[in-house]
């Protein structure tokens, strides 16, 4: 049984979460993920899928407060076993439902080419024009919430 939950920074949970997002989302692109990061993100909300009766972190993403409206979706990642099977629109229903709890109301995301369809199918909309960092392309996506 899968189950959507919050992470706090710096446990052990965490840690996991750091080398699900490495491993899915930088090691791919040959990029590195850079302790003097870890820092940054204790102020971050962090959302993890669990799975299963040890637990096993499956998927997680980050929420970055922008302003006092605004808060940005980051690094949406799920183990490749588990892709396709909802865990990343579950995570993301959480991850606005919580958002709207703190008082925001938008969540923009800069979401790579290959995943704008699936924002998209879940409300977000495509805003300004398609833009490179670091040799990746993305779209910057906005939902109102």
């Amino acid at each position: 049984m899968k189950k959507i939950i919050d992470i706090d920074f710096g446990s052990s949970r965490y840690d996991q979460l750091v080398e699900l997002r490495y491993k899915i989302l930088l090691e791919p692109l040959g990029l590195k993920f850079l302790d003097s990061h870890r820092n940054a993100e204790a102020g971050y909300l962090h959302i993890g899928c669990i799975e299963g009766l040890d637990d096993k972190l499956i998927g997680g993403l980050m929420m970055v407060p922008v302003d006092n409206e605004t808060i940005r979706l980051m690094q949406v990642a799920v183990d490749s076993k588990y892709q396709g099977e909802g865990v990343g629109r579950e995570m993301v229903k959480y991850a606005e439902q919580r958002a709207r709890e703190a008082g925001y109301n938008k969540i923009i995301m800069h979401a790579m080419l290959s995943v704008v369809h699936f924002y998209e199918k879940n409300g977000y909309r495509q805003e300004g024009e398609i833009f490179e960092e670091q040799g990746i392309t993305f779209a910057k996506m906005v939902k109102d919430l």
